[in-house]
């Protein structure tokens, strides 16, 4: 099963189990009358609306590439989250209305012990429930799951901070605390929503990932050999599940096609070892000019014009120019 398959399957089973506690959190509504209670099931009605986008985004980004799309269906995926961070932002202003409305016409609150127990209940599922989208999103990088994953932990924290606020209410009988905790409810939504919303522009705009980049990186710099002289141009695009990778990698200039394409299988397989086979790899391979010689550390060379000086150790800063190293003569 493709990594793609394998994304919509969890998705589709989070959005069974995001429905159910949906239906729990109506029912802690309709027993107590709180409209912290209300705003937390009003909230979540955003993650059933964003399961069921993000069920139809991973179904899209699962099909194969075609003609007219190249690169694959991926970029769905960022919609879809796009998607769930304006949800987010949007319900959060609606929760703050009710609040101060609760404030200007309060009501009261009943079975509240009830409500409690139904609500720790969902808070407990919710967060496994969030660590399971973002583990197995991470695995396959896909971001609608990772972004599930984070709203629906992020609706737990929350969801403590009600069950606090009720608490308290059950105890003190002052109802305005209901009001003030969906108030506090909505800020907390807010940041989540933005976060949710900046990543997924991010990858639509192609910003590059300096985690991901500098991880690279680091793998290449660790398992250098010696014929990899240079390497520069190196850049990374997220296609979904998909990392497109393409760089210039300097070899030697006197070997023919053949040894170079094998340096390249040496390197495709590297990363691909380390980041799963859903990488995409585009290496151009330059052979080495004069100045290389003080560059390379190659210890059989026939053809060395100068001798080794020192070593380029590659970085995030160096390897993503799109010039060769040099140094003076």
């Amino acid at each position: 099963m493709s990594s793609a398959n394998a994304n919509y399957q969890i998705q589709k089973k989070i959005a069974i189990v995001v429905a159910v506690m949906f239906a729990i959190k109506l029912t802690a509504w309709y027993l107590t009358s709180s409209v912290a209670i209300l705003t937390d099931a009003l909230e979540y009605t955003i993650n059933v609306i964003s399961s069921l986008i993000g069920l139809y985004s991973l179904s899209l980004s699962a099909k194969p590439k075609d003609y007219n799309h190249p690169y694959g269906h991926g970029k769905a995926e960022f919609l879809s989250s796009s998607i769930e961070g304006i949800l987010m932002i949007v319900s959060s202003f609606l929760i703050m209305y009710e609040a101060i409305n609760n404030l200007q016409h309060p009501h009261t609150i009943s079975k509240l012990d009830y409500g409690i127990y139904l609500v720790v209940f969902t808070a407990l599922l919710n967060y496994f429930l969030g660590y399971f989208s973002i583990r197995e999103g991470k695995k396959t990088n896909s971001l609608p799951l990772v972004a599930t994953g984070k709203h629906l932990q992020s609706d737990t924290y929350a969801t403590v901070a009600i069950i606090i606020g009720l608490i308290a209410i059950y105890f003190t009988h002052y109802s305005w605390i209901d009001s003030l905790v969906a108030f506090v409810f909505a800020l907390v939504i807010i940041v989540s929503g933005y976060k949710i919303l900046r990543s997924s522009i991010a990858g639509i705009m192609d910003e590059a990932d300096d985690e991901l980049l500098r991880k690279v990186v680091e793998v290449l710099e660790n398992n250098r050999n010696e014929n990899w002289i240079d390497l520069h141009n190196l850049r990374i695009i997220k296609y979904g599940g998909t990392l497109h990778l393409d760089c210039h990698l300097t070899v030697p200039w006197y070997f023919n096609v053949n040894e170079a394409h094998k340096e390249i299988d040496v390197l495709s397989s590297l990363v691909k070892n380390e980041f799963g086979e859903s990488v995409e790899l585009f290496v151009h391979t330059d052979g080495c000019l004069d100045f290389s010689c003080k560059l390379c550390n190659k210890k059989t060379c026939d053809v060395r014009k100068f001798d080794f000086d020192k070593t380029v150790h590659w970085t995030v800063e160096n390897v993503s120019t799109n010039s060769k190293h040099q140094i003076d003569l």
